[in-house]
């Protein structure tokens, strides 16, 4: 998906290695293609700063138990440093902890744990900034009114309580004007996304003028619905970059999408993970957003991308990578 972003990346900062190199382990909760760019970053991270690994290791289910078991056999392997989506806010913490206790920095990335964690930080989309955002352009794209209806993701996921809150802000702030008549959360799974997606427009497509989507399943399953309908009434904004999508904002099924940059979370968190084994310490005041979760979190980018700007999207997720990894180390870490 990200495949030639390392191209363009190459040769910013290649820092010596260490004597006992770093050997970073990105994790994600369970199977979802979001993720499969943390692959292609990590292998560019590696060649670009001369870690010892950078592999993508991903729990066989969404089960906080399989995680943890992962990441405790992957710990024993060798593996010294760790960019984590915590399977649960709460309960990753104890794993995490046990990482940290053995000497194996850990980023939460793409998702963030709650407070007191080990964790060096939270690196990932301001996911309630990236509804808000969307649902402003969904609003706008409806002409300022009507009535919309949320499809989002796993309630286990820290991020979809804060993407319904954003939201729901969104329409509150047009006085009555946009309406929020359904959320439709846990199908970010094909399975419960197609029949839950399907069976919602099959009873109510003349009742909803707006969808916003804000996990990536149902994003593509929405799409698709609205392409199978034929019609462009309904207007929808998407969230990610999976194919299917792009091409229905190309065809005028679906008005735009919102772009996370995976690739940036794991090639930066990458990065900045050899740094604190090389000695580097996170910086005291470093200027950490404070979001529901965490008072150390750092956004890792989010761009609305229409029609006009669908072409290019993988270059939008580089520049915003390379804006933040221009002063990454400068402005949130501390190096001898």
């Amino acid at each position: 998906m990200f495949a030639a972003a390392g191209l363009a990346l190459a040769g910013w900062a290649a820092p010596a290695a260490a004597a006992d190199a770093t050997k970073v382990a990105l994790v994600p909760g369970g199977p979802h293609p979001y993720f499969a760019a943390w692959e292609k970053a990590g292998q560019d991270a590696m060649k670009d700063f001369k870690l010892g690994a950078a592999d993508y290791r991903v729990p066989q289910k969404w089960e906080l138990s399989q995680q943890n078991s992962l990441l405790e056999s992957l710990l024993s392997q060798g593996y010294n440093a760790f960019l984590v989506f915590p399977g649960d806010p709460v309960g990753s913490n104890s794993t995490v902890a046990e990482l940290t206790e053995n000497g194996a920095p850990v980023i939460a990335t793409a998702g963030c744990l709650k407070e007191p964690t080990t964790a060096l930080f939270c690196f990932g989309t301001d996911t309630g900034n990236s509804a808000y955002l969307g649902t402003k352009e969904l609003i706008k794209a409806m002409g300022g009114k009507g009535r919309i209806v949320h499809l989002t993701g796993f309630l286990v996921d820290p991020n979809t309580q804060l993407r319904i809150d954003a939201v729901e802000k969104a329409a509150k702030e047009t006085n009555g004007a946009v309406s929020v008549v359904q959320v439709i959360a846990d199908i970010d799974a094909p399975e419960p996304a197609e029949e839950k997606i399907n069976a919602y427009l099959a009873a109510h497509a003349n009742d909803v003028d707006g969808i916003v989507t804000t996990a990536w399943v149902p994003a593509v399953v929405a799409s698709n619905a609205l392409r199978k309908i034929g019609d462009k009434r309904i207007k929808m904004v998407g969230i990610d970059h999976d194919e299917v999508v792009l091409k229905a904002i190309k065809d005028g099924y679906v008005n735009g999408t919102m772009l996370q940059n995976p690739y940036g979370q794991g090639y930066i968190g990458s990065y900045a993970l050899d740094r604190i084994r090389n000695g580097c310490k996170v910086k005291a005041g470093a200027p950490f957003k404070t979001i529901a979760l965490t008072n150390r979190f750092i956004d890792s980018g989010t761009v609305y991308a229409d029609k006009d700007a669908v072409d290019n999207y993988v270059g939008s997720m580089q520049a915003i990578t390379k804006k933040i990894f221009a002063d990454f180390a400068s402005t949130y870490l501390t190096c001898p």
